[in-house]
């Protein structure tokens, strides 16, 4: 039987007193710590901006170009330098104060978020900027992604670990909420350039938080060996614990197969759906719904000592309901399953990161992380880059089926060949 390996408790007196002895729900037992809760703040205010960003670029896009292939060309260049980077930025993870890093990487965000403020407000805005950005904001996330999974434990040690991990999920999710909310409102009201530069101000927040945290010394984990051997370490520690490499192996499905619709949203709320800007803002809006529900119930329940068996039944149920999505044509129940898939995708996305974190030593934690990472949104450009194209030829809901068929295949095979997948506590 796999036992987890140990993982770090951060020492007590590097918190203030009151954060010691703060009694909290075990729903918000991660909050006890200082440090986390200023990560929170500063998080959810940042992704609100990002959420906003992200719908009036996926709207301008299909503005200028009225093609589902222009939207999934940006979406692979978002995604692709991950596929090259994000190993290395795992690497990098393991040597660096994840601090610091994360530091960089939102300030980095923050400088291309208002060059294309600047771009669109000038009327100067093409598809091919926001695809040169959107490559940019690739490099960065190939080292952000990483930093971000790695530096929680570093925030609230081993106990609160799972807590933490699906309290961070809720906060994005609640962003996700609010930005395309927030965002649709203002990309009718006064136009994506808007949403653009507002998402460069939050930025703000997020990087006073993280240079106002109180953290030990920064201890590197490997010293003395070349990047190539710890990258290569890094792989073979992986493949050879088969839990883990199954639940990779699930990350990479849902990335290519299972979340790859969202891609296409633009076009099929206007041409399935026949709504427009305030209704894509909704929809988004109500899928955060569902994954702030599926948050809630890992944060709450997540230590029961099933995750294993509730990952089983989030993979397989979630392409069966993308499935009727895909065939609806009615904008009311739209919402109502966008809610659901909401909730599946969370599931799926906090246990697969949850049993990660608690199956891996951590020492490798940063290169196992940028794995996570590449597999769960660095192979995302070919499903995007795919479900784009085969849109305009087949047909916007026959492509989202086969995607959604072959997601519950795959899902399933993995389930029946790990099935030790299904026991993980």
């Amino acid at each position: 039987m796999f036992k987890p390996p140990r993982l770090p408790n951060i020492p007590p007196e590097i918190l203030p007193l009151r954060a010691r002895h703060f009694r909290l729900p075990k729903t918000l037992s991660a909050m006890r710590h200082r440090n986390f809760r200023l990560y929170m703040g500063g998080q959810l205010i940042s992704l609100v901006g990002t959420w906003m960003q992200i719908i009036a670029q996926g709207w301008l896009v299909y503005e200028i170009s009225h093609s589902e292939a222009a939207l999934g060309i940006v979406g692979f260049a978002s995604a692709i330098p991950a596929l090259l980077i994000t190993p290395w930025g795992g690497v990098v993870v393991d040597q660096v104060p994840k601090r610091n890093l994360l530091v960089w990487t939102q300030s980095t965000a923050m400088l291309l978020a208002f060059v294309l403020a600047g771009l669109t407000f000038s009327g100067v805005v093409q598809v091919w900027h926001v695809v040169l950005l959107a490559a940019c904001q690739g490099v960065v996330n190939a080292f952000d992604g990483p930093a971000r999974q790695a530096f929680v434990v570093e925030m609230v040690g081993r106990d609160d670990l799972t807590n933490a991990i699906a309290l961070n999920s809720m906060t994005f999710n609640s962003a996700r909420i609010l930005g395309p909310a927030i965002g649709g409102v203002l990309l009718a009201a006064v136009g994506a350039g808007w949403c653009f530069l507002l998402n460069g101000v939050t930025f703000l927040a997020v990087i006073a938080c993280l240079l106002a945290m109180r953290l030990p010394p920064h201890r590197r984990e490997v010293a003395g060996i070349s990047p190539w051997r710890q990258l290569i370490g890094g792989l073979a520690y992986a493949n050879g614990l088969r839990e883990v490499r199954a639940l990779l192996l699930m990350a990479l499905v849902f990335s290519l197969f299972g979340i790859s619709y969202s891609t296409v949203l633009p076009a099929f709320v206007d041409r399935i759906l026949g709504q427009g800007a305030s209704a894509f803002g909704a929809i988004n809006a109500a899928s955060g719904v569902g994954a702030v529900t599926g948050a809630f119930i890992v944060a709450r329940w997540g230590d029961s000592g099933r995750r294993g068996r509730w990952l089983t039944w989030a993979a397989l149920s979630f392409p069966v309901v993308l499935g009727l999505f895909a065939v609806n044509r009615f904008y009311g129940l739209a919402l109502f399953l966008a809610v659901v898939l909401g909730i599946g995708f969370m599931l799926e996305f906090t246990l697969i990161n949850t049993l990660l974190q608690t199956h891996i030593e951590d020492g490798m934690r940063g290169r196992v992380l940028s794995l996570y990472t590449l597999t769960f949104f660095g192979f995302a450009p070919f499903g995007n880059l795919a479900i784009g194209t085969l849109s305009e030829w087949w047909g916007l809901s026959q492509t989202i089926v086969v995607s959604a068929a072959l997601c519950l295949s795959l899902s399933l095979w993995i389930v029946l060949r790990t099935p030790e997948l299904r026991r993980l506590p």
